[in-house]
């Protein structure tokens, strides 16, 4: 009856040898502390014990500090849905670009799924399966512990009370010795192997979970941007002006949001929106003054006069506006390569050209 108080398995003299243990570590705790009894230390192990401590403590850090991070993305994407979501229903039936709107809310809700899922899979999930080791490798540093104390106090027991003895009771306690000593140093040696690769590996895994999570983000927002990129969001009535406000997301590193407001008259909007709606990411290049859109050359066109511009077929050119629209014949256009704007600017060649030998992109 008095074993079934104990539990499962327990006995009262297993229950009575733990205890023994336990009061024999701690005496020779105490005899080491007051400097009678020699204590067995490896300064390499304990510094490995340093390190493994400092290892898990950051890596729980890192961990939890994800974990807040990636309940950041789910809150940014439940606010950039609702906000996506609220400007869709105020943008009315008849405004143009109302499907492109529509469209851009149901993709920008795959894209903050798709970016929360992956982090999840590929850094959170890696971080625990990391993390995950260290409790066992912990619970062993404390046996090990343990048993170098009971090592320790062996060989204290067999130095003080076999000192000139022989026979069968030396050999009994030196059998005893023996054996403290074996359990120890077959726990100490695996983790003399595992602490420094443990160590070690530290190294690969956050460089590998920050490059994973670095190009999540990275695709995440350029993604993002080619989504969102000059969407008109709000058409505003007023008389006989319209204006537009555009957001961008540039496509480079400092990534911004760029809000640019521009009132024009009715009949100069629809170039514009057209352009945006067709032309996409490529419009993250800063176009020249006055332009209305691009248009791809379908056959080669040889310049016939000074003012002429002469273009090879698959050639993209950047229409403007003429400076004086009086001037601008039926038929013909004005513009620059996009390519020479690009690497000239202000200095690129202008001219005119003939309107059928290109298609408008």
């Amino acid at each position: 009856m008095a074993e079934m108080g104990m539990g499962k398995g327990v006995t009262a003299g297993k229950l009575a040898s733990n205890v023994q243990k336990k009061l024999t570590r701690a005496q020779e705790k105490v005899m080491q502390k007051l400097g009678k009894a020699d204590e067995t230390r490896d300064v390499a192990f304990e510094e490995g014990v340093i390190n493994f401590n400092k290892q898990y403590t950051e890596g729980s850090k890192l961990q939890k500090d994800l974990r807040v991070y990636l309940a950041a993305v789910q809150t940014m994407h439940e606010s950039s849905k609702n906000l996506k979501e609220c400007l869709s229903d105020m943008y009315e039936p008849d405004w143009y670009g109302k499907d492109d709107v529509d469209s851009i809310v149901e993709d920008t809700d795959v894209l903050w799924t798709d970016f929360h899922q992956k982090l999840v899979d590929n850094a959170l999930i890696s971080m625990d399966t990391y993390l995950g080791q260290f409790p066992d490798i912990k619970s062993r540093i404390a046996k090990r512990d343990r048993k170098l104390v009971d090592y320790d106090s062996a060989r204290h027991n067999h130095s003080s009370t076999n000192k000139g003895k022989k026979g069968k009771d030396g050999g009994i306690k030196i059998t005893k010795l023996e054996r403290a000593q074996k359990v120890f140093e077959e726990i100490n040696e695996d983790l003399q192997e595992e602490l420094p690769s443990l160590w070690n590996s530290r190294v690969g895994f956050y460089v590998s979970t920050f490059q994973s999570m670095a190009g999540f983000e990275e695709k995440f927002h350029k993604e993002m941007g080619k989504v969102s990129l000059f969407c008109p969001l709000t058409v505003l009535s007023t008389c006989s002006k319209l204006v537009v406000i555009f957001h961008a997301y540039p496509l480079n590193d400092d990534l911004h949001v760029g809000v640019t407001e521009k009132s024009m008259d009715i009949e100069d909007l629809i170039p514009h929106l057209s352009l945006l709606a067709t032309n996409g990411a490529s419009e993250a290049v800063e176009m020249p003054p006055g332009f209305l859109f691009k248009v791809t050359t379908m056959h080669d066109y040889a310049a016939n006069d000074s003012d002429e511009l002469e273009m090879k077929a698959g050639d993209i050119v950047l229409v403007v506006a003429f400076d004086n629209p009086e001037e601008q014949d039926e038929g013909w256009l004005i513009g620059m390569k996009e390519g020479d704007w690009i690497q000239n600017k202000e200095s690129a060649v202008k001219g005119v050209f003939p309107e059928n030998f290109t298609s408008r992109l």
